[in-house]
C-alpha cells in the first residue's frame, strides 16, 4: 500500500505499521527558450562580402597588398646607400665568378674560307682580346659587323666546345670590273662591290663595264656577256648610257647600241644577223638597234668612199668634207698663180 514503510515490522510480528514520511517532490525547472538569431548579416558585413566578389578587389587583396608590403619593406631596406653598395657588389661578384668559369672561356678563333685580308679584318673586329668569356662576345652583333665588309657574302659564327670561336666565311666572287669616274671596282654577279682595283690589269680575266649606274644593272650586263659567245674575243666591254641602256663596244671601233627595254633580245638578234651575213666582219662602225622595227647600220669611211667612187663622186675625209683630187688641186694652184 502506498505510504507504508516496506522496511518496518510486519503485522504478523505484532508491530504496528507506520506510514512513510511524505517527501516533497522538487519542481521541474522550466525549459529555457533559445533566443533565435537573425540570419541576415550586418550592413558592413554585407558590403564587405559584395566587395570581395569583385575580381579586381580579390586580386588587390591577395596579390596587390602583399606585393605592396614587400615593395615597401624592400624600399625601406634599400634606402640606405651602404646596403645598396653591398648588394650590388655581391651580385657583380656572383655574375663575374659564373661568367669567368673555364667552361665559358674562349681561348682561340679559327676562320675558314676567308682570304688573308678578310681574315685580318675579322680578327680585328673582335670586341675583346682572347682569352675572354663567351658572355662578352655578342655573336649577332659581330655577325652584323662582319657582313658590312664588302668582300663577305655570308658568315656563320659559333662557339665550339673547348673554347674555340669558329667563323665560316663565304666571300663574294668577282664577276665583272666596273670603271667609273672615281676609279675601278670589282663587282659580284649581283652588282655588289667586292673590292677596289688599281688598274685593268689587276683582273684581266674579267669583263669590264663602264658608266654611271652600271653597277645596278650588273645582272643584265652579265646576261649580255653570256650571249656574246661568237664575238667574245672581240668584246672590249659594255658601256652604260644615261643610266638606262647599254652599248656593246667591240674592237676596230665598232659599237652596238641596244634599246632600253629588251636589250638581251635585241643583242641576240644582232648575233643572229652577224652569223647569217657576217655583218660585224665588214666595215661597219655602229649597229643601232634602239628602234626594234628599223635597225640602222652606219658604215665606215672606207666603205663610204668605195661607194662614192663607184658612183663617181668625190671621196670624203674623216671630217666628212670632200677630199680635193690632184686635178682640182692643180686648177686651184693655177688660178691662184694667175691671180698673183
Amino acid at each position: 500500500m502506498p505510504g507504508l514503510n516496506p522496511f518496518g515490522p510486519r503485522p504478523a510480528e505484532g508491530g504496528a505499521a507506520r506510514p512513510a514520511p511524505v517527501r516533497p517532490v522538487p519542481a521541474r525547472p522550466a525549459p529555457k527558450t533559445a533566443v533565435r538569431r537573425d540570419p541576415a548579416p550586418s550592413r558592413l558585413a554585407y558590403r564587405l562580402n559584395r566587395m570581395m566578389l569583385r575580381p579586381l578587389i580579390r586580386r588587390l587583396v591577395r596579390i596587390g597588398l602583399p606585393a605592396f608590403m614587400a615593395a615597401l619593406v624592400a624600399g625601406i631596406w634599400l634606402s640606405d646607400e651602404t646596403r645598396r653598395a653591398h648588394l650590388s657588389a655581391g651580385i657583380d661578384g656572383i655574375v663575374d665568378r659564373i661568367q669567368n668559369r673555364e667552361a665559358f672561356l674562349v681561348h682561340s678563333m679559327e676562320i675558314e674560307g676567308a682570304s688573308a685580308v678578310v681574315d685580318k679584318g675579322l680578327r680585328a673586329m673582335l670586341p675583346v682580346d682572347l682569352p675572354a668569356s663567351s658572355f662578352d662576345i655578342d655573336l649577332e652583333s659581330l655577325r652584323e659587323r662582319v657582313l658590312k665588309l664588302d668582300a663577305v657574302e655570308a658568315v656563320d659564327l659559333r662557339i665550339k666546345p673547348g673554347g674555340t670561336l669558329s667563323a665560316v666565311v663565304t666571300e663574294r666572287v668577282p664577276a665583272v670590273l666596273w670603271r667609273h669616274a672615281r676609279g675601278i671596282e670589282l663587282l659580284d654577279k649581283t652588282g655588289h662591290r667586292v673590292a677596289s682595283a688599281t688598274s685593268r690589269d689587276v683582273r684581266g680575266d674579267l669583263p669590264i663595264i663602264a658608266g654611271e649606274g652600271a653597277d645596278r644593272a650588273a645582272p643584265e650586263a652579265l646576261a649580255l656577256l653570256d650571249a656574246a659567245g661568237p664575238i667574245l674575243p672581240r668584246l672590249r666591254g659594255l658601256e652604260r648610257v644615261g643610266e638606262r641602256r647599254w652599248d656593246v663596244v667591240l674592237d676596230r671601233g665598232q659599237r652596238i647600241k641596244l634599246p632600253e627595254d629588251g636589250a638581251l633580245r635585241a643583242f641576240e638578234r644582232a648575233m643572229a644577223m652577224d652569223q647569217a651575213q657576217q655583218m660585224l666582219s665588214r666595215d661597219v662602225t655602229v649597229v643601232d638597234l634602239r628602234a626594234e622595227a628599223r635597225p640602222v647600220v652606219r658604215i665606215g669611211l672606207d666603205a663610204q668612199n668605195a661607194i662614192r667612187r663607184a658612183r663617181g663622186q668625190q671621196e670624203i675625209g674623216p671630217d666628212g668634207k670632200p677630199i680635193p683630187t690632184e686635178t682640182t688641186a692643180g686648177k686651184a694652184g693655177k688660178t691662184k698663180k694667175n691671180s698673183g
